[in-house]
Order: structure tokens, then sequence, then C-alpha cells
């Protein structure tokens, strides 16, 4: 029943393969989108909590080329952007196939 649920919403899971990261602030609406598209499609991801933390920060800037604002995503250690990078991958049709890849 599931799977044909998940099939009627266009939500596959199960070729979900990619390691997705993100930086997030408890209370960003931002964040929060991000992590609701990730949820639709089924993807498991690693979340790190940054709220106050200038040093995991730091961290996460140096990934993320200078950028210090949240959310930001990586995929497959690729650094994808924030909120509105991720909605335009999806948009274009590109999410899917980057969230497939090992």
């Amino acid at each position: 029943m599931l799977k044909t649920l998940n099939s009627l919403l266009k939500r596959h899971p199960e070729r979900v393969n990619a390691n997705v990261e993100i930086y997030t602030w408890q209370t960003c609406p931002f964040c929060i989108r991000a992590k609701l598209l990730l949820w639709w499609k089924g993807v498991h991801f690693t979340e790190y909590k940054i709220d106050g933390d200038d040093t995991a920060r730091t961290k996460m800037a140096e990934r993320a080329n200078g950028k210090r604002s949240v959310p930001q995503i990586f995929i497959n250690q690729q650094h994808i952007g924030g909120c509105d990078d991720l909605y335009q991958l999806d948009q274009n049709g590109q999410l899917d196939a980057l969230l497939a890849a090992a």
C-alpha cells in the first residue's frame, strides 16, 4: 500500500542512495522548507544544527565556499547551496538524479 501511495505521489525513497548533509538553524524558515522537500522525497539526511555555534558555522562556511547563510546543503560531498538552490534543482528535474547517485 505504501509503495503504491509513494508512486502516486511521485516519491521514490528506494531510489535515494546519496549522502545528504544540511546545516540549519532550528527556527530558520528556509531550513524548514529545505528539510520538508528532502523529507517529501524520502531522503534520510544528516542535520547539523548550528544555532549560535560560531565554530560550527565557520566549519560550514569553509565547506560552502565562504557562504555563512543557512541552510547549506551537500549531496555526496558536493555543495548544492541553500534552500532556493535545492528547489531550483528539483524544478529543473536534476535533484532526483543527484539523490539516486551513490
